[in-house]
């Protein structure tokens, strides 16, 4: 899809519906036979009081009983062959049409989806999971209605309406002139009091989303709500929210109701005048009987396009704002993108050679205080580095500047001598493992979630991950097995287990560099030791960065990065530090006494 928007319109305008054109156009036959059977089926429509008309003036004028009788069935037969002709249109253009609503939401959603898969933490530093759910769900939702229903509802009521209205001015053209002088000063009003309608139905989906928020932020958060015993207070939180987003609704809804209730008394009132002056024509002897029954329909029909235009609008209105909501996220520049022409970096047989020079760096969020400065370290293939310090130091800075999720301010980061920003995203990440503090589990079975470290990995490869990680043996104790589904978030494993089934994700993928992030943290003393064990076999042969709050786990690296405010303070090894009596001493001696 295009990744950039075109020339905005009006914020909360039905043009904001010119969005989903990129969506519509892979669909340009599907649209057109749309198009034919809703103006089939509005011709149809229309054709009726024409039918109406013969069979008032031909079929019951008549003095021969015989000749009525005649009459009466070619008319009736002709109006239930017009019953059919519409049905057969209508069932033909509801399907294609709905077909068309599901087709278009599915693809915008998946393309909203996928968009926000590839932004850069960054983007969610400012924007919050909710809102996108609340965007992908609610906002497409609305979407479709309009898709696969208002628009094909406006668009028919729109050709019946404009068609009964030419016979009307073509039968009646005195009256009907009378008629349009008066719609005029209707849709005038109509059009002002719109704009109010499409502030509140832009306002009412901010509010809803607002509340889907709270709910998302909460439910990841379960245990510690209830921890605190704060569900009554969160509760109260939502309920707010929703109470906001239901004031909102009424301001919307009343406003819509004002507008909808005007615009039929207004059409009615105008159509009624005519229809009266129609009635005097038929006493007047002017035109007949049938002609006035023709023009009844031809008036209801167009009474009845006007009042269901009139809704289709505000549904449109309410489209245009989801839309522009979708299309904010559609059109939301990536932060991190892969280079035009990514370099070829060749695949180390050993560990990676990493390399940072000179880097600093702030959070968006924190523009004033920087989390790396100067920051220069140099890695060596095959060497495992860990990374030690107070909270705040710059550790796990480094290990997102790696992975590429932000970008350095200055200075620069290289993986076997080529600089990160050259290497495309997808070939950079598939070189580095990451065993994250906090392990990540999907709703879906064992096997599936060591295997997302490399979907293509047989059954015995997956196993043999989880040896190394020795989580072969609880996860075969489990009921099914390696198939056990592990539930939302991994809710059935403990924390150990969560952990080495990340572990197992990591050593399946089989990088050249990896990353620890307090791996073996949420690990009681014997797993750690095994786990611990595991690690290291699997650190063989490849660049390894760790980062440990816990110092007994990382006695044994090549070399111990002491950081200390976003800058190296000391480097050696365990025994090297120690001796030297400076901070990693005083960290060491605080952990050890302890």
């Amino acid at each position: 899809m295009a990744s950039s928007p075109p020339s905005s319109p009006a914020k909360g305008s039905p043009r904001s519906l010119s969005g989903l054109s990129p969506f519509l156009r892979p669909y340009r036959v599907q649209i057109v036979l749309a198009g034919i059977f809703l103006v089939m089926a509005a011709v149809t429509t229309l054709v009726f009081p024409l039918a109406l008309r013969s069979l008032i003036d031909g079929g019951l004028v008549s003095a021969d009983k015989g000749a009525q009788t005649m009459a009466l069935r070619e008319h009736f037969g002709a109006l239930f062959a017009v019953a059919v002709a519409l049905g057969l249109f209508s069932a033909a253009r509801f399907y294609t049409v709905s077909w068309l609503g599901e087709r278009v939401t599915a693809d915008l959603r998946n393309a909203v989806y996928g968009h926000v898969l590839r932004q850069s933490p960054a983007f969610f530093e400012t924007t919050q999971t909710g809102e996108v759910l609340s965007r992908l769900t609610a906002d497409t939702t609305l979407v479709q209605t309009v898709v696969g229903s208002s628009l094909s509802m406006g668009l028919r009521n729109a050709v019946m309406g404009v068609g009964a209205l030419a016979v009307l001015i073509w039968t009646n053209p005195y009256v009907m002139v009378q008629v349009l002088g008066i719609l005029v000063l209707v849709v005038l009003p109509s059009m002002w009091f719109g704009r109010r309608v499409r502030k509140l139905s832009r306002a009412s989906q901010d509010r809803v989303a607002d509340s889907s928020a709270i709910a998302a932020e909460v439910l990841n958060a379960i245990p510690v709500v209830q921890s605190y015993t704060a569900e009554s207070r969160e509760a109260g939180r939502f309920n707010a929210s929703t109470e906001n987003a239901f004031r909102t609704a009424v301001r919307r809804t009343k406003a819509r109701s004002v507008l909808v209730a005007f615009i039929i008394i207004a059409t009615s009132a105008a159509l009624l005048w005519g229809l009266y002056q129609g009635t005097q024509a038929v006493l007047r002897g002017d035109i007949t009987a049938g002609h006035l029954g023709q023009t009844v329909v031809y008036v209801a029909i167009l009474a009845s396009a006007t009042a269901v235009l009139g809704e289709v609008y505000g549904d449109l209105l309410r489209a245009a704002g989801a839309t522009e909501r979708l299309m904010e996220l559609l059109h939301a520049p990536a932060a991190i993108v892969s280079p035009p022409n990514p370099a070829a970096a060749r695949v180390p047989v050993a560990g990676s050679a990493v390399k940072l020079e000179a880097v600093t760096f702030h959070y968006p969020s924190r523009p004033g205080t920087p989390a790396l400065k100067n920051f220069s370290l140099d890695i060596a293939p095959g060497e495992t580095v860990a990374l030690v310090g107070s909270s705040g130091a710059g550790k796990s800075t480094v290990f997102q500047l790696l992975l590429r999720y932000y970008d350095p301010q200055s200075g620069r980061l290289l993986l076997d001598g080529t600089p990160l920003a050259s290497l495309a995203l997808p070939d950079l990440r598939t070189r580095i493992g990451l065993v994250p503090q906090d392990a990540v589990i999907f709703s879906a079975s064992a096997l599936e979630n060591i295997r997302y470290g490399r979907p293509d990995a047989s059954a015995d490869e997956v196993h043999a991950a989880a040896r190394a990680a020795f989580a072969h043996d609880f996860l075969q104790a489990l009921p099914e097995g390696y198939d056990t589904f592990l539930g939302e978030r991994g809710v059935r494993l403990s924390g150990g287990q969560r952990q080495r089934i990340a572990i197992a994700r990591a050593i399946l993928k089989n990088p050249p560099l990896l990353l620890l992030d307090e791996a073996t943290s949420a690990l009681d003393a014997e797993s750690e030791r095994m786990v611990q064990a595991a690690l290291e076999s699997a650190m063989e042969g490849r660049t390894t960065l760790v980062i440990a709050h816990r110092l007994a786990t990382v006695q044994k690296a090549d070399r111990i990065v002491v950081l200390d405010h976003g800058g190296i303070v000391e480097q050696g090894t365990h025994a090297t530090l120690v001796a030297q009596g400076g901070v990693y001493a005083r960290l060491a001696a605080l952990q050890f006494t302890a």
